[in-house]
Order: structure tokens, then sequence, then C-alpha cells
């Protein structure tokens, strides 16, 4: 039986902690670290889930309010910091997610699995998009991890910025041998797929069977 981590906090609790381990800081200056260090790219960050987090992290003990001061005309601001308990739950919570691997769900592996209940066709130019919106994206994270190696960051700072940009590539190299299999028919579709009729076959098979006599505007109602 494998062994399991003793409880997991989510990404964004962990970064929250990552940031307090550096210094004690308030929930904005950790908002604008997270954008500029382009952490969003693999923690999805809100500023109201981020806020949400906090105080959670507060209700747990892991961190705790240290001052709360207001700069001009700006609204309150409360510094946070972490505590004992924090750096414990953190550095295990780490361990765990380095050591065990996570049995995920992508949604792209679901959408595979049903596949073959979308015409060749229209899989193939669906498949083509995808493999257009992968490209920009790939651009993008080498853009973004470029703009931070010019700032200053190390490798070992940027190193999930490598593992997505790998994952990211892997993905395309797999949906382009998919397209490529479509065109060459290497990938072939079970013999009498059904595929769901579209609205102009709908309207079709409607007007075929139509009673005699029907009205066309009736048969129109029945339309999707």
């Amino acid at each position: 039986m494998r062994a399991r981590p003793h409880r997991t906090l989510t990404p964004l609790a962990l970064a929250v902690l990552r940031l307090l381990h550096e210094r004690a800081m308030h929930p904005y200056e950790m908002h604008q670290l997270v954008r500029d260090r382009g952490t969003d790219l693999v923690v999805k960050v809100r500023a109201g889930s981020l806020y949400h987090t906090v105080e959670r992290l507060q209700r747990l003990g892991l961190i705790e309010q240290i001052e709360t001061g207001r700069e001009g005309r700006r609204p309150e601001r409360t510094v946070y910091a972490i505590t004992e308990a924090g750096r414990d739950e953190f550095m295990t919570n780490l361990r765990d997610l380095l050591r065990f691997p996570v049995e995920e769900f992508p949604v792209f592996a679901a959408a595979l699995e049903m596949l073959a209940t979308v015409e060749p066709p229209v899989a193939r130019r669906l498949l083509a998009q995808r493999a257009l919106a992968l490209d920009g994206e790939l651009a993008r994270i080498e853009q973004v991890t470029s703009t931070l190696v010019k700032d200053g960051l190390d490798r070992i700072n940027l190193i999930e910025h490598e593992y997505v940009r790998h994952i990211c590539q892997a993905e395309l190299t797999f949906v382009r041998t998919l397209i490529d299999e479509i065109d060459s028919g290497g990938l072939t579709w079970p013999s009498g797929s059904c595929w769901p009729p579209g609205p102009s076959t709908v309207s079709a098979s409607l007007r075929t069977h139509a009673p005699t006599g029907t009205h066309p505007t009736a048969t129109k109602e029945l339309q999707p």
C-alpha cells in the first residue's frame, strides 16, 4: 500500500507559507510577489482566494498577525508571519509532494477517452486548434522565464517553469503525432461508430419523417 501524506495543504496555501518562510508580509505583497515571480504559472491565484487562504492558515495556527498598519490613504493592512507549526507543516507537505506521486485526473486525458465519439475530420480540426494554443502557451512560458532570468532569478527559483515547459512540449508533440496519424490513417475509429448528429442532420431527419401535411413551421419548432 502506498504511503500518503498525513495532511495535504492546497498549492495556494503552500505558496503563502513559502513566501512567509522568507519574511513577514501582508496579503497584497504576497499577491504581487506571486505575479512578479511567475508563481501563478503553476498555482491558481486570485485575490479573493488568497485572502481566504490566509484566514484559513491563521485559524489553523500556521500563521499569525504581527502588526496592522496604514500607509497614507490606503486601506489598513495586516502583516502576517509564519509560526513554528507553520514551518513544520510547510516542510512536511513539501517533502511529501516531492516524494510521493499524486494521482491526478487531467481534463484532456478525459476528453481523449471520449475521442472515438467525434468524427475523425472534426477530431483532427479540434486537435490542430489545440496544437496552435499549446504553441502559444510555450511561447508565453519562454517569454516569462526569459524576463525572470534577466531580473536575476536563479534556475532553482524557476525550476517549476522548466517543468511546465517540458509538460507543455510533451503534450504538443503528442497532439501533433495524433494529427499525423489521423492524416495517414494510422489512427482508426471503430467500424460502426455513431456520432451525435449535427443540427443539419437533425433538421433533415425531421423533414424526412414528418407526417404528411405537416406545416414547415411546425417542423422548425422541433429543431434544437
